[in-house]
């Protein structure tokens, strides 16, 4: 049971009514005074909006999710249980007229069994997890002593009817990492039941219940604390979990809470910063990322709200790291080549200008981010830059052919690979203002747009659509992949409706669809 405590102060007395006064003069240290609570309470006001920050993207993890995770979680678990080792424990117990000392070591547990689970979450705390008629078998070495024995032999204690209830918060901690604390912890056996074995024949008549007192005891004291220490080590693993991931040589993407997790009866929802910067420079962008909503839906385990901003964000992080400077030339693969023959193919004239083969050297230069726009279904990429086009003479030395700005539109297909969103390119329309040319003929201007089609749909995008293939990653789930994705585009963001898949790498055996 969740308790709250109320704080009651007492009111303080109301002051006599007074006639009506002009206020006086305020002194000038008086002035200052005022003018700095006001300076503070505008200060204030500035770090509560800076506190309620837009997230970039959003996380909702459902019921259906929950359920998912918890069933790997109790796999994960009993694997653990089973290779887990624990500590040598003594004590003494009193067997008519003689006092028993005994000392228990080398447990280990043989089987386990955990046929009733479930999970839910609490509105507006954290998740609330339980075990019921769960059953273990543990064996140990056990040794006897006092004044007038000492043995020593085996023991096996069958553990059955056992519930452990568990609810822990979850919480934003001040350096944006997930953190997770106990709330409460209850646990109760039905049954233990020890059964010795080896040492001197007068043990098969010692009473079993001496020992099973003090093991039942020791389970009562030790299973909720040993549960309050693991999740202590799993907030510790939360906070030395890197929050900002690096996408590629060019860019990083934080995934830091911009506030506590919101815990409903059906979901938690997580808010995460979604910034994207150039590798090594983390200073934010000059805009700020819009409020949107996730739809109120259960169907899927994991909806992922991607917004604008992010995808925003990202165009310019790889803009200021210059990942959108292209050259194509010759020394690329085969499959990207340029020379002048294929630039006679569009423009016969150029034969007069190179007589001799000349390697051509293409560049196109964004002037500034590309701009990113989210409408019902539909995504589109907008390049706005300038290309040059350069012929590389025989003597190693370079002459323009062509250069003008350029305005390329691009629809952009949006795809879901493990936990990555893959964007690729198609070209749509493009734009072509001639700024220089040393082909001496009249309407030279089509002529390069006919070259320069041919280039950006046969080369410069493909060449794009390579960088892009490595995609942006959406979530850090070790041992994860989405499955089932569906993506909806909407004003402003996108939405990921996804299931998952999860399997450790080294055991074919564990693995989950959910």
């Amino acid at each position: 049971m969740i308790g709250r405590s109320v704080v009651r102060g007492r009111g303080r007395p109301r002051a006599p009514p007074q006639a009506v006064r002009e206020p006086p003069l305020l002194p000038i240290h008086d002035k200052g005074e005022k003018m700095l609570k006001t300076w503070y309470l505008f200060l204030l006001c500035w770090l509560s909006l800076r506190l309620e920050a837009n997230p970039g993207l959003k996380v909702r993890i459902t019921q259906k999710g929950l359920d998912c995770g918890w069933r790997i979680g109790m796999e994960l678990l009993k694997q653990a249980v089973l290779k887990e080792t624990f500590p040598s424990w003594s004590g003494q117990e009193s067997f008519s007229v003689v006092k028993v000392n005994y000392i228990i070591s080398r447990l280990r547990i043989n089987a386990v069994d955990f046929p009733e689970t479930s999970a839910s979450f609490i509105s507006g705390t954290g998740i609330y997890l339980s075990v019921a008629q769960a059953s273990a078998t543990i064996s140990a070495d056990w040794r006897v002593h006092s004044w007038l024995l000492r043995d020593q032999g085996q023991i096996t204690v069958s553990i059955s009817g056992l519930f452990i209830a568990v609810i822990f918060k979850v919480s934003r901690d001040s350096t944006g990492h997930l953190s997770t604390l106990l709330h409460s912890c209850q646990l109760s056996i039905d049954s233990v039941k020890v059964k010795l074995s080896g040492g001197s024949s007068w043990i098969y008549s010692f009473p079993s219940g001496y020992l099973e007192k003090p093991i039942h005891t020791k389970l009562d004291k030790s299973l909720c604390l040993n549960i309050k220490n693991k999740i202590q080590m799993m907030d510790a693993l939360l906070r030395k979990h890197k929050v900002l991931s690096q996408i590629d040589a060019f860019a990083q993407v934080d995934y830091s809470l911009v506030s506590s997790p919101e815990v409903f009866k059906s979901h938690i929802n997580l808010d995460l910063k979604g910034t994207v910067y150039p590798a090594g420079n983390h200073t934010d962008p000059p805009f700020a990322p819009a409020p949107f909503a996730l739809p109120n839906q259960g169907d899927s385990v994991i909806y992922l709200g991607v917004s604008n901003y992010f995808l925003k964000s990202a165009s310019l992080a790889y803009y200021r790291a210059g990942a959108f400077n292209i050259s194509i030339s010759k020394e690329l693969d085969s499959t990207f080549n340029l020379n002048d023959s294929l630039l006679r193919y569009f423009v016969s004239e150029i034969a007069q200008s190179y007589a001799a083969a000349s390697a051509v050297l293409l560049r196109l230069m964004a002037t500034s981010p590309p701009a990113v726009s989210l409408n019902a279904d539909r995504c589109v990429l907008q390049i706005t830059g300038c290309v040059e086009v350069v012929a590389v003479l025989p003597n190693s030395t370079t002459q323009y052919v062509f250069a003008g700005n350029l305005t390329a539109s691009t629809r952009a297909n949006l795809t879901i690979s493990k936990q990555k969103l893959i964007i690729s390119l198609l070209l749509k329309r493009f734009q072509f203002s001639l700024l220089h040319s040393s082909l001496g003929f009249p309407d030279q201007k089509s002529l390069v747009e006919n070259f320069l089609s041919y280039a950006l749909q046969r080369i410069v995008i493909p060449v794009i659509n390579d960088k892009l293939g490595k995609g942006f990653p959406l979530l850090n789930l070790a041992h994860t992949s989405l499955t089932g994705s569906v993506i909806k585009i909407n004003q402003g963001h996108l939405v990921i409706c996804t299931d998952v898949h999860y399997q450790l790498e080294d055991e074919e055996d564990l693995h989950s669809h959910c």
